[in-house]
């Protein structure tokens, strides 16, 4: 399972989402990515693969930084937390 958090401006909470495919949940962090790197005001809309029904709509400029993790025992273990990563 695959963790993509938002977080958006003046917003201390993350907004996040599932993905059960590595594939699915790098598609999703490109799109959000690629809307925050747009000049228009785009809007994304992403669903959680883990919670049936859970779907989130964003304004891609209220973005302030998105992270992808792995949701695993093994990924805690290997010493390697995920980390947070903003782009500016």
């Amino acid at each position: 399972m695959y963790i993509l958090e938002i977080t958006l401006k003046g917003s201390p909470i993350a907004l996040s989402v599932q993905k059960k495919e590595e594939s699915d949940a790098k598609a999703a962090y490109s799109q959000v990515t690629e809307a925050m790197k747009s000049a228009n005001s785009v809007t994304l809309e992403l669903t959680c693969e883990h919670q049936g029904g859970k779907t989130v709509c964003v304004l891609a400029s209220e973005i302030s930084s998105v992270q992808l993790s792995e949701k695993s025992g093994t990924s805690a273990s290997s010493g390697k937390p995920p980390g947070f990563f903003a782009l500016t």
